[in-house]
């Protein structure tokens, strides 16, 4: 049976209405990567999406305030890393501001185009960056797919009424 909505408790309040609904919507997690000249720069992101088969292109938001959008901005090349339930600490080491991202327990090595590759991920890819796209406080960035490996082992790790936890069944 479908629950008519109650149009009392409608909000107004977009900024805040947007994160109330989208904590309702489960998304994957990814950890998005880069080199710069200081160094190796990453952010965890739940906005990644498939865009095309032809060319394969993907998509993820990126905060223009965050410490990571600088190398985004300039990259050429950015290495997208899907996470398993058993990654928990590591989505939440990427998501925190003032982390250390890539030292320990972080292991990774750098990938082709220079790209840092994280281990133990479920699935990762290369990508050169193909367009970034002004979406207000952030930016769309539009990737071709490269290369990479889908083979890792294990279940997805999912973010859900902000938490990171594991698929049931």
């Amino acid at each position: 049976m479908t629950a008519t909505p109650d149009l009392a408790r409608l909000r107004s309040d977009t900024p805040g209405l947007l994160r109330s609904v989208f904590r309702r919507h489960a998304a994957g997690v990814a950890v998005i990567t880069a080199s710069g000249p200081s160094g190796p720069a990453g952010f965890t992101a739940t906005s990644l999406a498939s865009v095309s088969a032809e060319p394969p292109l993907l998509s993820f938001g990126v905060g223009t305030g965050s410490s990571s959008w600088p190398v985004i901005a300039e990259a050429g090349h950015v290495g997208v890393h899907i996470l398993g339930e058993h990654q928990q600490e590591l989505a939440a080491t990427f998501a925190r501001s003032g982390a250390d991202r890539f030292g320990p327990p972080t292991a990774w090595r750098t990938g082709p185009e220079g790209v840092p590759v994280l281990d133990g991920v479920l699935a990762w890819l290369v990508c050169r960056v193909a367009g970034r796209v002004p979406a207000g406080d952030h930016r769309i960035v539009l990737a071709e797919v490269l290369l990479g490996d889908p083979a890792g082992d294990g279940r997805p790790l999912v973010y859900h009424q902000g938490r990171f936890g594991g698929l049931r069944g």
